[in-house]
């Protein structure tokens, strides 16, 4: 029996966003089919991006550049009919956007192109912020699913790339302001002030932001955890000064801040969170960062007698138990990693300025 697709949501890609935003859907009580490039013992885990599509009206995509976009879509594509919303949410160039709406068009379905601004902790808790590019009536129809992860949803406009220009334009800023930040905390503490005064000073200054107050705790802790990466941010902040170029425009600023994030790539440190360039300044992490770890997948469980999958009979395979559409046994907390501390450190940056005071 066919299965009512229009109820379901399918996801490609289970990154930090992608695997947070599935968990959001599901406490709304969408039915959600999933697929990541490598495997996961996840729920309603498929075979293929294509099976995704055969199982969801709309499906949203969340990987990470520019080749995995285009290839995904590749993928979905034979799949697509006029019935599908493809939802791209991954920060790329504006021409690999429209080309991968262009195919998706072609099958007769609609593309919106949606990146997003906010990290883990707001996909956790459904309050990404979407910047849609695209069909009104797309939209329209895809916005409950949408909104069952977002708090807000912005209309950029229907031409494709606009959005995502506006994300990129937005995401200077961040890179910029934890760039700032690192060299306002270095100059509070060559001064031989407090550096834990410099956030008491900025709660009442009109600079402030979300940003600082996120990202200069981390900085004088020393806990580079990623919440947004500093890979992620120098691509995002290189397509900025790509669009910069194209346009005849000098950008002073963003280019200093992807040397910034670049030097902290050269040094290890693309998996950590993008203000780790406090690091040129305060060199010794607490910690060593890694990034989130890979879920392994299980090994295919032996099927019993006359089990079966309705819908992979159609497909001549089956699938192995781990990544049938049932409901997972639940799996025991796994060990916390061990981090590597680096030694007289414990203080993290504080205990740093404490000795160089």
């Amino acid at each position: 029996m066919a299965r009512p697709k229009s109820k379901n949501v399918g996801i490609i890609g289970l990154g930090i966003i992608g695997s947070r935003v599935a968990g959001a859907l599901r406490k709304r009580g969408l039915q959600v089919f999933v697929w990541n490039r490598t495997p996961r013992p996840e729920q309603n885990f498929v075979g293929s991006p294509g099976e995704v599509a055969e199982l969801c009206d709309v499906v949203q995509i969340f990987v990470s550049d520019d080749e995995a976009l285009r290839e995904i879509v590749r993928q979905l594509s034979p799949a697509l009919t006029a019935q599908h919303i493809v939802t791209a949410h991954c920060t790329v160039s504006p021409e690999s956007m429209r080309a991968a709406a262009e195919l998706v068009e072609r099958r007769g379905a609609r593309f919106l192109e949606a990146p997003f601004t906010g990290s883990k902790v707001a996909a956790e808790n459904g309050q990404l912020v979407y910047y849609i590019g695209g069909d009104e009536a797309a939209l329209k129809q895809a916005r409950p699913i949408l909104e069952a992860s977002s708090k807000e949803i912005v209309v950029i406009g229907e031409k494709i790339g606009d959005a995502t220009v506006m994300k990129v334009a937005t995401n200077i800023v961040t890179a910029a302001t934890a760039q700032v930040a690192a060299e306002a905390l270095a100059l509070v503490r060559k001064a031989g002030i407090s550096t834990e005064l410099f956030g008491r000073a900025m709660k009442s200054n009109a600079s402030n932001s979300t940003t600082l107050e996120m990202k200069v705790p981390m900085m004088l802790a020393g806990d580079f955890e990623p919440h947004f990466s500093v890979k992620h941010m120098l691509k995002d902040v290189r397509i900025a000064a790509h669009l910069a170029r194209d346009y005849s425009l000098d950008l002073p600023v963003t280019e200093v801040a992807s040397d910034m994030l670049l030097a902290e790539l050269k040094q290890g440190r693309g998996d950590a969170d993008y203000s780790s360039v406090a690091q040129k300044y305060f060199p010794a992490p607490a910690k060593v960062v890694r990034p989130e770890p890979e879920k392994k997948a299980e090994e295919p469980k032996p099927k019993e007698p006359g089990e079966a999958v309705a819908d992979e009979k159609s497909a001549g395979r089956e699938r192995p138990a781990w990544a049938r559409p049932a409901e997972p046994k639940p799996e025991p907390p796994a060990e916390p990693e061990k981090t590597a501390e680096a030694p007289n450190l414990s203080g993290g940056i504080r205990g740093w300025f404490s000795r160089r005071s």
